[in-house]
């Protein structure tokens, strides 16, 4: 028996054909489902829009829902509204009047004679479910069950891709045959969670090809919708960090007690209180690899990107060397955040990312996604560094002097590296002192070394044990000079 192969629409909807494995295919029967206003319609005239021409035309059926002039009236104010194909490649039909004394038998033979006349490659119709909710008496309800299960047959057969838009509650409270009819099933939903609403989409069913399991987040924007896939680390990924190679951080002492640099590939983590020079490390660490020729790119959860660049910094940021994403939007998804800084890291080809910081990072999400707050970090640091790229994070923690912590959130298990800053009360002065935690699979330095901030950069000096010196009448530590 010979081979099928089925052709895979594409369709006009960004995220979606990786969503589907490739597309929609061909002569497919699909079923648009999910709760009011999730974007159902928008969905549909997005994919309408984006595959009609005058060789593959389209037919929109209006069974119980909005009147066309009403629903064209909103849908045409999105980019993807083209309104020279109206009447010409896209027709669209409007079934009130046979649904108005019930003969569903009425509505089946209109859809095929419409079918029939106008010879389309697409057919929708939207929306058969909205009947039900209408008051229908026992006797209709049982006429629209034979409607579906009919049209449903009737779609399988004709040589177009059929689209059902229909209004459900959940998937799996559904018993409906046009379920079991249907090759493919779209499930799209909101949910309102405190103070925040997120839409998320479902592929429930695809018949022949491997589609991405688990639930997506998606927006309704100005260019209409775009889903952003759940972050995961693609199966046979192969990474290879053996410590091999180092990357500079921009400050050559803490290259030192680190071992020879930051292992490339590695999420190192930086943790210490407020104004302990977190982000000007941050900074500096982009900066050596500009000065390098590496590309790199930082996510300002936190701060502006004004305020958050340094001169120097700015300077690279003009000129192309480090890209900036300004994730201070409140509500987004952690799918949402990573698709664009995946987006950056692949266009700019960096190999150098910054995230400052993970308190900002949490506040970033939606309140329905920060009680996953681990599980998001989590996923964000697989993805970014199964890519291959150096990351390095930020934390603020809080320094109670008589406790020791290491991490926020209890997500030291993250990071490969961890670098500590903390304040010390010596001779009546805060002092900053630095030292390594851990570099995974490396030897590093134990001692705990102070540190000055000074124009753009970090400088280490002395260790804390040199301390010892200035009691027995030895030089101050300021007077040693920096070690680096």
């Amino acid at each position: 028996m010979k081979k099928v192969d089925i052709r895979r629409l594409p369709t006009g909807v960004p995220g979606l054909d990786a969503l589907l494995g490739g597309g929609i295919p061909e002569y497919s029967f699909n079923l648009l489902a999910g709760t009011p206003g999730s974007g159902k319609t928008t969905m549909a005239h997005q994919i309408m829009f984006s595959l009609a021409s005058p060789d593959r035309r389209a037919l929109f059926f209006t069974v119980l829902g909005e009147p066309p002039l009403k629903m064209l009236r909103y849908q045409q104010q999105f980019p993807f509204f083209d309104a020279a194909k109206i009447n010409q490649s896209i027709k669209f039909v409007n079934l009130a009047s046979e649904l108005l004394d019930g003969d569903f038998d009425r509505v089946l033979a209109r859809i095929s004679a419409e079918v029939q006349a106008f010879s389309p490659s697409l057919v929708f119709v939207d929306s058969f479910r909205s009947v039900v909710q209408s008051g229908a008496t026992d006797a209709k309800a049982d006429g629209l069950q034979h409607f579906v299960q009919q049209l449903g047959m009737q779609m399988t057969s004709w040589l177009a891709t059929t689209f059902l838009i229909g209004e459900y509650l959940t998937p799996e409270a559904e018993s409906s045959p046009v379920f079991t009819v249907a090759d493919g099933i779209l499930w799209l939903s909101q949910q309102v969670h405190r103070d925040a609403m997120v839409r998320k989409i479902q592929v429930v069913k695809m018949r022949g090809q491997a589609q991405s399991l688990g639930v997506h987040t998606f927006r309704i924007g100005g260019n209409g919708i775009e889903i952003f896939s759940r972050a995961v680390v693609k199966a046979g990924a192969e990474v290879s960090i053996g410590g091999e190679t180092r990357l500079s951080t921009g400050v050559p002492a803490l290259d030192e007690m680190l071992g020879g640099g930051l292992p490339a590939g590695y999420a190192m983590l930086v943790v210490g209180p407020s104004g302990s020079g977190k982000t000007v490390m941050a900074t500096q660490f982009l900066a050596e690899g500009a000065r390098l020729g590496e590309r790199g790119v930082i996510a300002a959860f936190e701060k502006s990107p004004n305020q958050l660049l340094s001169r120097q910094l700015s300077t690279l940021v003009a000129g192309g060397m480090v890209g900036v994403i300004n994730t201070r939007t409140l509500d987004l998804s952690l799918d949402e955040i990573l698709s664009d800084m995946v987006s950056l890291i692949e266009r700019t080809k960096a190999t150098r990312v910054v995230i400052d910081s993970l308190a900002g990072f949490e506040l970033t999400l939606a309140s329905v996604f920060r009680e996953d707050f681990r599980e998001s970090l989590y996923r964000l640091v697989a993805v970014l560094t199964g890519m291959g790229v150096t990351v390095l994070m930020t934390a603020e923690l809080e320094d109670q002097y008589s406790a020791l912590r290491f991490s926020t959130y209890g997500n030291a298990f993250l990071a490969d590296a961890i670098v500590m800053h903390r304040y010390v009360e010596l001779g009546g002065q805060l002092k900053r002192v630095i030292s390594v935690v851990k570099v995974r699979g490396s030897d590093h330095s134990k001692d705990i070394r102070f540190f000055d901030i000074g124009t753009d950069q970090i400088t280490i000096g002395a260790t804390l044990s040199d301390y010892q010196g200035i009691l027995s009448g030895q030089p101050e530590v300021g007077r040693q000079g920096p070690r680096n």
